[in-house]
Order: structure tokens, then C-alpha cells, then sequence
């Protein structure tokens, strides 16, 4: 069996406010041309397909007419579509009959009571056990488990098993990703998915085709058998990776399955000035008047301060780059080490009573932004609107 594994597309992504149509577009246009030229018996998407629960009507139409395209490029291929945590599982159920008559499988949320809705045939080639994003409260333990052993039972062929799964699996690289390590620093969350030990989602399965972290890689089990395929396109700039999607060929059950990337092409790149570390807002603000006119990318501003910014560096920004064909996004901005500087540490009880103005103070001012007396109205209209509304509960 030849799978086409993928996910994370966040369709209807916006970067720092500018549209990304144009490169979602190309991306899936790219996915066509790789069913078209691999023919696989199974197109995976492990979740994530829009990047909000509510999308709007022409980033569904966007997926739906691709989802057709797809389909039309390798007819026999059977599609399996699962929601992420971005998703509205609700959503995904909708059409999952109509769907049914283009192969497509849609499966939004988890069925407890009919876990037969979770596991598709491939044809004489497979079986797939479709798993989607559910909070780990309200998997019940051994689920994993239970619906290989039923896999097992049916799958008298030894056809390799496919799982799916959307989330945090334990030891994975987070590069890219925002998580949070707990006290005992043994368990990560990331996007508000706990990490899950490997051997929590159990045995049975030949290659276990996983959504949510945005780097390829194999999650090491001894197995060879456990994978990220990564997002086809970067959602941030801290994604400096190769994106690409996996090719998984498996022949019979139990033998270790073959990958194959296929880097995916993005017409705009996202880039970051220097490409290593930070440099003073002068070599910062020159490396951008140094970037070619021609090449198409978003660009991203490492900038070591001292003090603070100047004042209308990122209006500098946007002038230097008028013109080009690249497109401004951000100033990073980090602090410039200091013997004499020390961070501020507080206990619970000293944070909860310090002044909110003065701890958003020290915020803004680590940032390297000044915090002015427009900075101060505006949060302390903030504050006034928050208690407000805690008056009226």
C-alpha cells in the first residue's frame, strides 16, 4: 500500500494580516500534481485543514474544490480526512455521506459507542483507523487499544494497518512551536495539547500517520514506524524547516514501512534578517535595504536593543521595503544583555499583588517598544472594560 501522508494546511491562515491565498493555492495545486504522479491508494490528512473552527465560505470552497481535484487525479484513491484541533469537528461530519461517493472519508469526532466508524478498509490493500483530535479526558483508557484488537480480529489478510492521531506525542521535536513544560519538566504541552507517552495509543499498527506538530520527523519508538509529516507551507517564522509531505509504502503487516519526502515549493517564503541571532537595529534596518527587489517573501526583523526601538522604525521598515516585491511583517526584538541587568522574579503572591500597570510596563519595555502615555490609556481602558465585566457576572 502506497500512502500519501499529510496535514496541518491551516487553510485561511493570515500572516501578520496579509492574505496567504496565493500560497495556499500552490500548495495544493502541488499536492494534485504529486497524486497525479504517485498514484498512492490512500491520501491521509491528520487534521488541522483550516486554521479556525469557523472558516470562511471561500476558504471551504478553496478545500472542497481542491478535495475534488484530488480525487479526480487518481480516481481508485481512497481519501481519509480527520479533524484537528483547529477544526470544528462538528463541521467535518456534515457532509461525511455525500462525501462517501468520491472515497472521501470524513471523520470529525470520536465515536465511543460505534468504534467501527473509525475504521475504513483500503480496498484489498489496508486498513485504516481514523482517530481525530479529542481532548485526552475524554478518550476512555485502552481506546487505542480496543480498536486495533478489533482491526486485528477483521484483518485475516495481514494487510498493513494504518492509525491516525492528532497531537503531542512525547519526545518529539517542538522547533517552531510555542509549548509549555510543566514543574516537573517530564511533560510538554503544546497548542494546548498535552503530550502523550507513545505507548498510550498501543500496539497493532504499522505505521502510526500523526497530525499537530509542524516539523517532519520520526518520533523515535525502535519502530521506524511512528511520524510527523510536518505542514506543507510554514504558519510562522520560527518554522526555518524544509516542509514537505511523506510517501509511505508498506507492503505486509508487520514490515517496516519506506518514506519518501516530497518537499512542497512556497511561492513566499518567510524569512528572517539576520537568518542567526539578532543584530543592532542599524545592520538589521541595512540588511533589509540589501534584499533583492525581485524575490517575493515576508520578512522578519531580529533586532537587538539596548534601551528601545526608535520611534518609527517600523514605519522605516514598511518605506525601505516599498517598492520590492517582499513584504514586511515583524520586528523580533530581544534585549541586549547586561552585567547590571537583572529580571524582576516574582513569587504568586507578589504577582498577583503588584500593580497591573507596572507589570505590562515591564513588559512592553522588555520588548524594546516605549511605553508611552497612548500605551497607558489604551490598557488602562482595558482594565476598566475587565472589571467592568467582572461587576457584571
Amino acid at each position: 500500500m502506497k500512502i500519501l501522508h499529510t496535514s496541518d494546511w491551516h487553510l485561511g491562515h493570515t500572516l501578520y494580516n496579509y492574505d496567504r491565498t496565493e500560497e495556499q493555492i500552490a500548495m495544493l495545486q502541488q499536492m494534485v500534481t504529486i497524486v497525479k504522479a504517485e498514484q498512492p491508494d490512500l491520501f491521509l490528512l491528520c487534521g488541522d485543514v483550516y486554521h479556525t473552527a469557523q472558516p470562511s465560505s471561500s476558504v471551504q470552497t478553496l478545500f472542497t474544490n481542491a478535495l475534488v481535484e484530488i480525487h479526480d487525479a487518481n480516481p481508485k484513491m481512497t481519501i481519509v480526512i480527520t479533524a484537528g484541533n483547529h477544526d470544528s469537528g462538528t463541521k467535518h461530519e456534515i457532509f461525511r455521506t455525500p462525501w462517501k461517493a468520491l472515497k472521501v472519508h470524513t471523520i470529525g469526532q470520536l465515536n465511543k459507542e460505534k468504534i467501527d466508524e473509525h475504521i475504513i478498509k483500503v480496498a484489498d490493500k489496508g486498513y485504516v483507523v481514523a482517530i481525530p483530535y479529542t481532548n485526552e479526558r475524554n478518550i476512555p483508557e485502552g481506546f487505542y487499544q480496543t480498536i486495533l484488537d478489533k482491526v486485528a480480529q477483521e484483518n485475516e489478510e495481514g494487510l498493513p494497518v494504518i492509525m491516525t492521531a492528532h497531537t503531542t506525542v512525547k519526545g518529539c521535536d517542538f522547533t517552531g512551536h510555542d509549548y509549555t513544560k510543566l514543574e516537573n519538566e517530564s511533560w510538554e504541552t503544546v497548542g494546548g495539547i498535552d503530550s502523550l507517552q507513545i505507548e498510550e495509543m498501543g500496539i497493532g499498527y504499522d505505521y502510526l500517520a500523526l497530525g499537530h506538530i509542524h516539523r517532519e520527523q520520526f518520533v523515535h519508538t525502535g519502530q521506524h514506524n511512528v511520524r510527523y509529516c510536518g505542514t506543507p507551507i510554514p504558519v510562522s517564522f520560527d518554522e526555518n524547516y524544509p516542509h514537505s509531505v511523506s510517501l509511505v509504502e508498506i507492503d505486509h503487516q508487520g514490515e517496516r514501512p519506506n518514506v519518501r519526502k516530497i518537499e512542497i515549493e512556497n511561492p513566499h517564503p518567510l524569512v528572517t534578517l539576520p537568518p542567526e541571532g539578532s543584530a543592532p537595529w542599524n545592520e538589521a534596518i541595512n540588511l533589509l535595504k540589501e534584499f533583492p527587489y525581485d524575490i517575493s517573501a515576508y520578512i522578519r526583523l531580529n533586532v537587538m536593543v539596548d534601551e528601545k526601538l526608535p520611534a518609527n522604525a517600523f514605519n522605516e521598515a514598511l518605506q525601505v521595503t516599498e517598492g520590492k516585491n517582499c513584504r514586511f511583517c515583524h520586528i523580533n526584538t530581544k534585549r541586549q544583555e547586561s552585567a547590571n541587568t537583572q529580571e524582576k522574579v516574582l513569587t504568586v503572591q507578589e504577582f498577583q499583588a503588584e500593580d497591573p500597570m507596572e507589570i505590562v510596563k515591564h513588559y512592553v519595555e522588555n520588548q524594546g517598544v516605549p511605553f508611552d502615555e497612548e500605551l497607558k490609556e489604551l490598557f488602562h481602558e482595558t482594565i476598566l472594560a475587565l472589571n467592568e465585566d467582572l461587576n457584571n457576572e
